[in-house]
């Protein structure tokens, strides 16, 4: 039996905190600002896309304590159980003077209205922390969820190239204190569940894994909630009542990575940027696309589960794991099931999930030799925007040139995430040419009737995804780099 407790406990910047009562729907961002009048971070959007309210969350991953920036305008604060906060009001220098970050900004002219400034200083403190002497694109990326709307992005660019000149991390508060501040989080996880308010107030942070199975299957009517990067939306733009909520994002047995020599498998509390380097090696033609998933921020924060189990007919990671074959995993209790993933997905808003069963893992299959594969995604913005539509696609060409086997899947062309079974049947089987690719393009009206919204008209995600299929084809002749690797 699980020992119950009714106490949120974390740290923020150099203080130990115990909250006892916490609404499920309170924002890190709101409790900053109101509570705690810790003001530098500020409400720019209110989604995770601007990245004013950047602040680092510390959590204790085997032996270290990692830093990731995250958004705290969609971040909750029940879902700060056992981590530490850091604010920018914790930066500081020697004898008091400015961080080398805040004071690489100020002398390359990296601030002007200073509204954005405390989230793009927390960003580059992170990849600071983590790399002091970035390349230029790795500053890209880690600011690719910060915007700034006055200076431009060159001088905080200089800046970040030169925060290394005026300090080293390891003279930094933060690495001073590492092991005091992560043996105080790791005491805090003490073999304890937490529950907090009651109905639709009521909060769960499960001990473990087997628990949070026995909490959900008890408590089917409750959200779960890991990275909240969807979910802190419906709070903050549509005002929506999201309890009783269980938060899952500290549950390290989701946080799992298994690998061998045919597959990979990822838990569900893997997040995008834990994800990256397994991603990387195995299915490098995923790293472009990966990339492209919203900014730094929400990719720290966002999980492979969680983009599965929302069922978002635009959601990234399902077209092309669709096309890889990927297994998903569920679990109800102690019981568990596999299911193909092309079968998760039923109708807009529903899925192959029963009450109180939620999703473990997904299993991705290598590819195997002489494969090749490919994901596009088109969006209105290159970077930290939603899909228009994501296609995937997937062939094997025989010794003769025939297609042995393909697989092509798509987001935003449907209710769902959903294969192109009419298209696949007209290329099954026939010479890998143009002529068969453009034969095959009317099949796309049979698999798919688009909808028009605000990302795009019906019209033209069909010619879209008929224009991805010649540009798969063409890559796989060798015209254009995008097709990274083949599988030898």
């Amino acid at each position: 039996m699980v020992e119950v407790s009714n106490t949120i406990r974390f740290l923020l910047n150099g203080e130990e905190v115990a909250l006892t009562d916490v609404a499920p729907d309170l924002t890190l961002l709101d409790w900053l600002r109101l509570e705690r009048r810790l003001r530098g971070s500020k409400e720019g959007c209110a989604e995770g896309d601007c990245g004013a309210c950047t602040v680092l969350v510390g959590r204790v991953a085997g032996d270290e304590i990692i830093y990731d920036s995250v958004t705290a305008c969609i971040r909750f604060v029940a879902s700060l159980h056992g981590t530490h906060v850091v604010t920018v009001e914790h930066l500081r220098g020697e004898n008091g003077a400015l961080h080398p970050v805040q004071q690489a900004m100020v002398d390359y002219h990296g601030s002007q209205c200073g509204f954005c400034t405390p989230g793009f200083v927390m960003s580059l403190y992170g990849l600071w922390m983590r790399d002091p002497h970035p390349s230029r694109p790795a500053i890209e990326k880690a600011l690719q969820g910060n915007l700034c709307r006055c200076t431009g992005y060159a001088p905080i660019i200089r800046a970040a190239e030169a925060m290394s000149q005026y300090g080293a991390p390891q003279g930094d508060v933060l690495w001073a204190e590492r092991i005091a501040v992560k043996d105080k989080v790791r005491a805090i996880f003490d073999g304890r569940r937490v529950e907090i308010g009651e109905g639709a107030n009521k909060i769960f942070i499960p001990a473990n894994l087997d628990d949070f199975a026995e909490i959900y299957a008890a408590h089917p009517e409750a959200r779960i909630v890991a990275g909240s990067t969807d979910v802190g939306l419906w709070v903050t733009k549509f005002m929506r009542a999201i309890g009783p909520v269980i938060f899952t994002g500290h549950l390290q047995e989701l946080k799992r990575i298994a690998e061998n020599n045919s597959e990979v498998r990822l838990y569900a509390g893997v997040t995008y940027s834990e994800a990256l380097p397994v991603i990387e090696a195995g299915f490098p033609q995923l790293k472009e696309l990966w990339n492209r998933f919203a900014g730094e921020q929400v990719r720290n924060m966002g999980t492979i589960g969680g983009n599965i189990a929302n069922g978002s007919p635009i959601g990234d990671t399902p077209p092309p794991f669709i096309a890889l074959g990927a297994k998903l995993h569920l679990r109800q209790g102690s019981h568990r099931r596999e299911i193909k993933l092309e079968d998760f997905f039923i109708d807009y808003g529903k899925q192959d999930r029963r009450p109180g069963e939620f999703v473990e893992s997904v299993t991705l299959p290598l590819l195997p030799a002489g494969e090749k594969f490919a994901t596009y995604k088109i969006s209105k913005r290159r970077e930290e925007d939603i899909s228009a539509l994501c296609g995937a696609f997937r062939v094997f060409v025989n010794d003769v040139g025939r297609v042995g086997m393909v697989r092509i899947a798509f987001g935003g062309m449907a209710a769902t995430p959903k294969r192109a079974k009419a298209v696949e049947a007209a290329l099954d089987g026939k010479r890998w040419t143009m002529d068969t690719i453009e034969a095959a393009l009317p099949a796309f009206a049979e698999d798919f009737q688009p909808i028009t919204d605000m990302r795009a008209s019906k019209e033209y995600r069909l010619l879209a995804a008929q224009n991805l299929l010649k540009r798969f084809f063409l890559e796989t002749q060798g015209q254009g780099e995008r097709l990274k690797r083949e599988v030898a």
